[in-house]
This record gives structure tokens, C-alpha cells and sequence, in this order.
């Protein structure tokens, strides 16, 4: 689809903005370079030093050619962009005739103009999808007219996200319809039950990262000795948090057959595409390396050969209580989440024992209770007795532990498990044609997020270790 004048200067935009990064970066890693000399007393730098300080100047030199020639690109396009106004402003201008006006019932009137794709019309996006195969493979006229029409609506109702969703590479798209993003078809898909309960976040317009300041020395009080002498005091000092942002992505070709004589292509493709990007998102939540719940969860031991849940539940507990401890009144513990195949086990555990106390609207000599209405990644589950609602995710592992067979329960403040998305979150569909010599149409669905569970040292917790080998029923 050829760019509009709007794209082509937030695309210049984006290209000045990193040359401009890369000029301070450059500045700064050669202040830190003589820095360090200054610190360690040297006259002169080291050999590799002197090496490296050459590098950066050559790099720094060429970044600012690149703001200078990206400036110059900008201030052209600007131009064209004014004239453009100004001929449609001219354009525009009506000019008083002496002619009589039309009857009442010969006037032609405008009301609002529905939108392109509508749900009523195109309730499985076939003709959305159809169009975006048509136009990147035949340069059909209509569909691509169709489609213009579409992007000219998002960027009415929509101009914001549009303008944050250009990215760090200028990426030319599409935007999916808001209301196909809602759609989840039935193909199997783990989904995204755990970042539905996160502290979500509007994803800033900017960057590929997203930087917090924890507080880790605090400030202090205490009594006062006697009159008129120093009161307590201890400097505060803060470490920065970086999130980065991620893209989530999945591709499909689709062949020329399936364009041209085809039907249900949607639900093979968008929708298909819609649940990868929704399961991967989620997945690396949980177990990304490093920064995923799994690994950044305090771990509570439960070993046992014959596990039970009545032995379980004491090892939940003592998660929930060690979130509560190292939070304070930071945030409160308040979702288990678990397998499916953990949360069947525990309830299909019977036992003459209940617990003391009961959380309000538990039923006496009852284990907790289960919400029969709720399906799966459409809410809590269940309530446990101690209040924590049950969120059933199986993109937790099950392959975990010595013996490879052990799932996790992780007991979680949803207030501290930060995610950030944009409030819209319609994927952007990008048809390219590297498939063209095999007749066929490459589809791309993206999406930005950033994350992060690391406010607070152990302020997540989990119930690991050999009671949670695969369940027998």
C-alpha cells in the first residue's frame, strides 16, 4: 500500500531520532572512557583505550552526517506536506453562483459513512483478509481502495496508537479492526489467562524499554536522644529497573488457491495468528529466562512421594504468607496460579479435615470453592479458603524439576505484576512477498509488550519441588 506524506515523515522522524542516539551514545562511552583514567590516575589512555575512543569518533561523525541528511529529508517532506494543505485548502474554496438552490427533496445530504469493515457485514474478517491478499499479490484496485479507506478511518478514530505503533524499524502495516482482536477462534491454544490479571499499562510512545526507579536504601526515623540533637538520617538511594519491550510475532503463507477459491481462510489464519501471539505473549511471562515468573518467584520446597492436597494447601499458605511479609503495605497476595491438571487434582482431594478459618462466602467444611461458570482463560477458577482466586494457565510447565514431571503454583500480588500493552491492542497485519515465486502471500502479526515482576525482592512466590509430580486421579 504506497505511503501517505504523514507516514513518510514519521518515518523520517524515526530515523532522526536514532542517528540522534547513536551521536549520544557515542559522547558518552567516551566520557566513561576518560573517566576511568581520571579515576585510576592515568596521563595517557591504554592502547585499546586510544583504540576504541578513534572508533567512536569515526561512528560519531558518521551519525551526525545521518542528522544532518535525515534533517534535510524531514524539512523536504514538511514542505511537500504544506503544500499538499495548502492545494486542498484551495481546493476546497467554494465560489458564490447566481444559480437558484435545489428543492428540499432534490438536495443530497451526508450523514456518518459506516465504517469499511463491520462486524455486522464481516463478522470473521474474511473480506478484511481477503483484501490484504488481493492488494499485495494482484494490486487489485479495488481492495487496495478498500483498504485505504480502512487506514484513513483508524487514523481518525485511532491516530495515537497508529503514531506509537510505527515502531523502532518504520514498519508499514495494517491495522487489524478493533473488533476482530476480540475473537479468539477454537483452535487449541494455551491463550493468555495470567497476563489478563496483570497490572496492565498503556506502553509508552517511545523506546524499546521501560525504566523504574526501585528505592533500595530508604530513609530513616528514629527517637530523638534528647533536645536539640541530630535526628536520624540516612541518605535514600535508588536502583534503575529497565524492562525491555518485546514483540511477539507469528507468520503464515497463505497460497493463491486459498486466496482465489478458498472459504474459512480467516479462521485458519487471523484468528490462528491472533492466539499465537496471545500464547507467546503469556508463555514468556511465565518462563522466559531470567526475568519470567518462574524465575523470579521465591521458591517453598513441598517434597513429598505420596502427595495429597491437605499437604499441598500448608505450602500455599506459607507463599501467601511469605508475599505478604517481604510486601507489606505494598500489595497483598491475591491469585494462585496453576496447571489445569494441579487444579483438577485438587479438586478431586477428599478429606475429613477443613480448615479453621474460612474466608467469607467459603462453605463450612469445604476446600474452597469453584467458579462452575467460568471456562478456561475467561477469569478465576475457583476462590481457595485463604481468599486466593485460582487463575488455571497450562502455559506453566510441566516438564520441570529433577524428574522432569513437576508443574509449579505461583502465589502472586496482581497489583505488582506489571504489564505494559497498548489499551487498544489491535495486532498489525504486514504482507509481504517473498513467497511470490511458490504463488504465495506472507502474513505477519505483531505485537509490543514489556513486563516486569522485579519492584519488590520476593515479592512472588511458588510451591515447587516433588509433591507436584504429575497427578494421579
Amino acid at each position: 500500500m504506497p505511503a501517505t506524506i504523514d507516514d513518510l515523515i514519521a518515518s523520517i522522524e524515526v530515523e532522526l531520532e536514532a542517528a540522534q542516539k547513536r551521536v549520544a551514545k557515542t559522547i558518552k562511552e567516551t566520557e566513561l572512557i576518560l573517566a576511568r583514567a581520571q579515576q585510576e590516575g592515568r596521563s595517557h589512555l591504554t592502547e585499546e583505550e586510544d583504540d576504541r575512543v578513534a572508533e567512536l569518533k569515526a561512528a560519531r561523525e558518521k551519525a551526525k552526517a545521518d542528522v544532518v541528511g535525515a534533517k534535510r529529508k524531514l524539512d523536504e517532506a514538511n514542505e511537500v506536506k504544506s503544500e499538499e494543505e495548502a492545494r486542498e485548502v484551495k481546493q476546497a474554496e467554494v465560489t458564490p453562483t447566481k444559480t437558484r438552490k435545489p428543492a428540499y427533496d432534490q438536495v443530497a445530504r451526508v450523514g456518518s459513512e459506516e465504517r469499511t469493515y463491520r462486524k455486522d457485514m464481516d463478522p470473521y474478517g474474511k473480506g478484511f483478509l481477503m483484501d490484504v491478499c488481493r492488494q499485495f499479490m494482484f494490486q487489485d484496485v479495488d481492495a487496495s481502495s478498500r483498504l485505504s479507506r480502512h487506514m484513513a478511518e483508524e487514523r481518525v478514530e485511532r491516530a495515537e496508537y497508529l503514531q506509537r505503533a510505527v515502531g523502532t524499524g518504520a514498519f508499514a502495516g495494517l491495522t487489524v479492526p478493533q473488533y476482530l482482536t476480540d475473537m479468539y477462534a477454537p483452535a487449541t491454544a494455551a491463550l493468555r489467562p495470567f497476563a489478563d490479571i496483570c497490572n496492565r499499562h498503556p506502553l509508552p510512545e517511545s523506546g524499546m524499554s521501560v525504566n523504574i526507579s526501585r528505592i533500595t536504601t530508604a530513609s530513616s526515623a528514629a527517637l530523638q536522644a534528647t533536645e536539640n540533637t541530630a535526628v536520624s538520617e540516612t541518605n535514600m538511594d535508588d536502583t534503575l529497573l529497565t524492562v525491555n519491550v518485546k514483540t511477539a510475532a507469528g507468520q503464515q503463507t497463505v497460497s493463491r488457491q486459498a486466496i482465489d477459491r478458498g472459504t474459512g481462510i480467516e479462521d485458519v489464519t487471523m484468528q490462528d495468528l491472533f492466539n499465537r501471539v496471545a500464547t507467546v505473549l503469556d508463555n514468556t511471562l511465565l518462563n522466559e529466562a531470567t526475568n519470567g515468573l518462574t524465575n523470579v518467584a521465591q521458591a517453598n520446597t513441598y517434597t513429598d512421594a505420596a502427595p495429597t492436597g491437605a499437604e499441598l494447601y500448608p505450602k500455599i499458605l506459607g507463599a501467601t504468607s511469605a508475599v505478604e511479609a517481604n510486601l507489606l503495605a505494598m500489595g497483598r497476595p491475591t491469585h494462585a496460579v496453576m496447571h489445569s491438571r494441579r487444579w483438577y487434582w485438587l479438586s478431586s482431594q477428599m478429606s475429613a479435615t477443613w480448615p479453621l478459618i474460612n474466608w467469607t462466602g467459603v462453605p463450612v467444611q469445604a476446600a474452597g470453592t469453584a467458579n462452575s461458570s467460568s471456562m478456561y482463560a475467561s477469569g478465576p477458577r475457583g476462590v481457595l479458603p485463604c481468599g486466593l482466586e485460582v487463575i488455571v494457565d497450562n502455559n506453566i510447565g510441566t516438564g520441570l524439576g529433577a524428574g522432569t514431571n513437576e508443574d509449579e503454583i505461583y502465589v502472586v500480588p496482581a497489583s505488582e505484576c506489571h504489564l505494559w500493552e497498548d489499551d487498544n491492542a489491535p495486532l498489525f497485519l504486514r504482507a509481504e512477498q517473498p513467497a511470490a515465486a511458490s504463488l504465495g502471500v506472507l502474513l505477519v502479526a505483531y505485537s509490543y509488550f514489556a513486563y516486569t515482576f522485579g519492584r519488590y525482592t520476593n515479592g512472588m512466590q511458588k510451591v515447587s519441588g516433588t509433591g507436584l509430580v504429575t497427578p494421579v486421579f
